[in-house]
């Protein structure tokens, strides 16, 4: 056993944003730095993404695009095979154009003439344009040289990325590699069998990062933070890697994915690769984790945690308050390469812009949620059903702290909705003590957001937030719990588009007993908000009901009936099937609001007949026509 503290290495693990650092790490480095503990962060994700995209990199493809069988070879390898010359040389000086150490490049990349296109440059295609026009004229205008650019970059490296698909792995994607095999996996075997294959070139190039960063920081325990199914495949693989090589390093699993889907944990296969599984706010957790291997503490007095007692899984939860929210310290990003993550513009929709483009220094207003009553949430969990905020002083030296350290001005608040008491008091605080930063995030569309209070948010520096109008149907929201109707969300998006705030609602189609008349009516409420310049952006996911939400645990409420789990089931668990015997096609009207979504937010066809965009026979909409004109004559 250690008799000193000790030394920790947080590790993000692929796959997670490139274009600036998943929080997690650190938030944890940070805290435990705050506490004395010698920690160091490393982020494989982007590592590995420069490593694989590197000249020698690049060279290992190109081998294994040569190495495929024929009736294996698909025409975007064929493709990578016969401009290898060409990319080998434009390759690297697209990265430091992503990275913002070539900017005058984009002159060159909107020639058109200076990457090679694959296939994924026939999207090019589908945007709207007279003929002989600039398909992306219409996108980024005269002016948008950088984004357009960036945009055109970006498709490059999703060929790139296809390449690797069709050559190495199948499961590759950027953000989401090798989802399938543990988002709602009731069984291991999926993962245990992919990490039972010998090792391609990802996984080599992944484990050969990971010995470096033993090499480098010497620690003796490795954090792996996963806040998704798409990261879980690569942690693994990473813990492998660290057992083989240093099988004294205590190996933890973390993270979002865990908190929400292994918390019924019974499968000992996994400890195979890690040592512990800790639920929740990591902070209270690690300490008690840490003072067990520096021998200071018995397992029976950790906390939160999963570990192997021979062929049998245990959780042992001794119970210690969570470390107050005003105690957890300032997120550093000490060690990280800021200036080496790539600044990616993948889709148009202008918010999801925001989440891929640009470096922002990722802080959490308040933990938890302040309302939590939605009943698509997960609610009973931790990480909403705790709420606890830290004052504006201390929010505001942590953001002064981070800015110096960073030396950037941009953040994106990570709450799952900010709560405004707190927004107000953080926006005042930055104005009185002058601290000029550029934010964005997360609300409830409620009415304590007056035309007042956006404005002072916007004064302080907010350029952007995004709200859940989920279904648009007061009926529905009325029985989603949301605590908001579609009037009250049209005169909060518009005081915050006055105030020069960008607005992006998330939306949600299928939901139990969700007609067909509730969606078509759904679609005409967003026609309207875009129509009087109340939102700019959009998102429509489909309903997926999880056994911690309301609709999961309390599923007769919502009409509808659960398929069962499989009784045998000893890892992952979160999505659940459900019946609903409402006569709705889902599937053919989520065609139409996504169609009828995009074309609103390029300002095509507002004026149409709401029935035109789908592609099966709807009814009418019973939604008046001047419905948001007339809820928006109070803000007057």
């Amino acid at each position: 056993m250690q008799s000193a503290s000790p030394r920790v290495l947080a590790v993000i693990p692929p796959m997670t944003q490139l274009n600036t650092p998943y929080p997690s790490t650190a938030y944890l480095t940070g805290f435990l730095r705050s506490r004395q503990i010698d920690a160091h962060q490393v982020d494989l994700a982007l590592a590995l993404v420069l490593e694989l995209f590197s000249p020698a990199g690049l060279a290992q493809i190109r081998d294994a695009v040569q190495a495929l069988p024929d009736d294996r070879r698909t025409p975007q390898t064929a493709w990578f095979d016969a401009e290898f010359d060409t990319l080998a040389a434009v390759t690297p000086r697209v990265l430091r154009f992503l990275q913002g150490q070539d900017p005058t490049l984009a002159h060159r990349i909107n020639t058109r003439s200076f990457l090679p296109e694959g296939a994924r440059f026939a999207s090019l295609d589908h945007y709207i344009g007279e003929e002989g026009e600039d398909p992306l004229a219409w996108a980024f205008g005269a002016l948008g040289l950088q984004d357009r650019a960036r945009h055109l970059a970006t498709l490059f490296l999703n060929d790139l990325a296809d390449v690797l698909r069709d050559a190495v792995d199948p499961r590759f994607e950027f953000v989401r590699y090798a989802e399938k095999l543990a988002a709602a996996q009731a069984h291991f075997d999926p993962l245990a069998d992919a990490l039972a294959e010998p090792p391609h070139l990802i996984d080599r190039t992944l484990q050969r990062l990971t010995l470096d960063a033993l090499a480098q920081h010497k620690p003796d325990v490795v954090l792996l933070s996963v806040p998704f199914p798409g990261s879980v495949y690569a942690a693994l693989r990473i813990a492998q890697a660290i057992k083989a090589a240093r099988p004294d390093v205590v190996c933890v699993l973390g993270g979002g994915y865990v908190n929400t889907e292994l918390r019924e944990l019974a499968e000992p296969r996994l400890f195979d690769f890690v040592d512990y599984v800790t639920l929740d706010a990591g902070e209270r957790p690690l300490l008690a984790l840490l003072e067990h291997v520096a021998g200071k503490r018995s397992k029976t007095r950790l906390v939160r945690t999963f570990w192997r007692d021979g062929a049998e899984v245990r959780y042992t939860n001794f119970v210690e308050p969570d470390v107050p929210f005003d105690d957890v310290g300032t997120p550093t990003w000490d060690g990280l390469p800021l200036d080496r993550y790539l600044s990616l513009l993948d889709m148009l929709n202008p918010m999801n812009r925001l989440w891929s483009d640009g470096r922002w220094n990722k802080l959490t207003v308040a933990h938890g949620c302040y309302w939590k009553k939605c009943s698509f949430c997960d609610v009973s969990l931790d990480y909403i059903s705790r709420y606890e905020a830290a004052s504006a002083e201390v929010l505001v030296d942590r953001i002064e702290a981070i800015v110096r350290e960073t030396g950037q001005t941009g953040f994106h608040f990570v709450d799952e909705a900010a709560p405004p008491k707190a927004l107000k008091a953080l926006a005042e605080e930055l104005i009185r003590r002058g601290v000029a930063i550029s934010w964005w995030g997360n609300i409830r569309f409620e009415k304590t957001f007056t035309p007042e209070l956006c404005q002072l948010l916007a004064d302080s520096g907010c350029i952007a937030i995004s709200g859940g109008l989920e279904v648009a149907s007061d009926r529905l929201l009325k029985l989603m719990k949301k605590g908001v109707s579609v009037e009250q969300v049209a005169r909060v998006t518009k005081a915050f588009a006055d105030a020069g705030v960008l607005v992006h609602a998330y939306l949600m189609y299928g939901f139990p007993m969700q007609t067909t008349q509730d969606t078509v009516d759904a679609l005409e409420y967003v026609r309207q908000l875009f129509e009087h310049g109340c939102i700019h952006s959009g998102f429509f996911h489909r309903f997926a009901c999880t056994v911690h939400s309301p609709v999961g645990m309390n599923p007769a409420e919502y009409g509808v009936t659960l398929q069962p789990l499989p009784a045998d089931g000893r890892f992952a668990k979160n999505d659940i099937a459900f019946i609903d015997p409402t006569p709705t096609d889902h599937d053919g009207l989520g065609q139409g609001l996504k169609k009828g979504l995009y074309n609103f937010m390029h300002g095509i066809g507002i004026d149409s007949d709401i029935r035109s965009w789908f592609p099966v026979r709807v009814p009418k909409t019973t939604v008046p026509r001047r419905f948001v004109e007339r809820a928006l004559s109070t803000l007057s």
